[in-house]
C-alpha cells in the first residue's frame, strides 16, 4: 500500500501510542479517487488524556485527509456491539477487511473474536422486519399517490435505501449506509439490484414502486392496519 508511509507518520504525530492501526475503505482496496480520505481505525488504551473512550474525526496531514475512529480497548468493543446491534458494524468490517499498520497478535486475536460475528450476519427479529414492511408500505403509498415531481423524487429515493435494507435484512447481510448500502445490494445479488434500481435511475416511478412492491411480497407482504409498533 503506497499511503504506508503518510500513515505512520500521521500515527506518529497523532497517535503515537496506537497499539492497532488499520487503513480500510477505498485505500485498502486500491480504489481510491482524487477526492477520497484515508480511513483509519486506531485502538489503544493510551490514546486519550482526557478519560474519553474514543474519538471520531478528520485530520489534514501532510496533503492528505484522514477520517480517523479512535478507540480504547472498552470503546471499541462498546461502538462495536452498537454497530452490531444496527445491523451496520463500520469498525468491524474495517478492522477485518483494512490493511494492518500496527497490530500483530493483538490484531489477530481481535479479528478471531469479532470475525465469526461478522461471518453470521445481522439477526432482525420478527417484529423488526414486520416495522421495516410498515413503514415501505407507507412510502410505497405515498409515492403511488404524490403528484409532485420533487416528493416522488424524495419518497423514491427514502423507498429504495428502506426496501434495499429489508432484502439484505431479509436473508441476514449486513447493511450500510450512503454508497455502501448499494455495493451490498449488489454483492448480495447483482441482477436483483439491478431491477431494484434500474426505474429508479431512469425516473420512472410506477415501474419502480411496482418493483418495490414485489420484493415487499418476497418479504412477507404489505403490512399495515393492525400492526403495532
Amino acid at each position: 500500500m503506497k499511503e504506508r508511509d503518510v500513515v505512520e507518520r500521521f500515527l506518529a504525530a497523532h497517535f503515537a501510542s496506537a497499539e492497532i492501526a488499520v487503513v480500510g475503505g477505498s485505500t485498502a482496496r486500491g480504489t481510491r479517487t482524487p477526492t477520497s480520505d484515508i480511513d483509519l481505525l486506531v485502538i489503544g488504551d493510551g490514546l486519550f488524556a482526557d478519560g474519553r473512550q474514543s474519538l471520531a474525526g478528520g485530520f489534514a496531514f501532510d496533503n492528505e485527509f484522514f477520517e480517523v475512529f479512535a478507540y480504547i480497548s472498552a470503546g471499541f468493543s462498546d461502538w462495536a456491539e452498537r454497530g452490531v446491534a444496527q445491523h451496520r458494524p463500520v469498525i468491524l468490517h474495517m478492522l477485518t477487511e483494512g490493511v494492518e499498520i500496527r497490530g500483530g497478535e493483538r490484531l489477530e486475536e481481535l479479528r478471531s473474536t469479532w470475525q465469526p460475528i461478522l461471518d453470521r450476519g445481522p439477526t432482525a427479529d420478527a417484529h423488526e422486519l414486520a416495522f421495516r414492511r410498515y413503514v415501505i408500505t407507507d412510502l410505497l403509498d405515498d409515492l403511488r399517490d404524490s403528484t409532485d415531481a420533487l416528493e416522488r423524487q424524495v419518497t423514491a429515493s427514502l423507498l429504495f435505501e428502506r426496501t434495499a435494507e429489508l432484502i439484505l435484512l431479509t436473508l441476514s447481510r449486513w447493511i450500510g449506509a450512503g454508497k455502501y448500502l448499494p455495493r451490498r445490494l449488489r454483492e448480495l445479488d447483482a441482477d436483483r439490484a439491478d431491477a431494484l434500481s434500474a426505474p429508479l435511475l431512469t425516473g420512472m416511478f410506477d415501474a419502480f414502486a411496482d418493483r418495490v412492491e414485489a420484493e415487499l411480497v418476497v418479504a412477507g407482504g404489505r403490512v399495515q392496519s393492525g400492526f403495532v409498533r
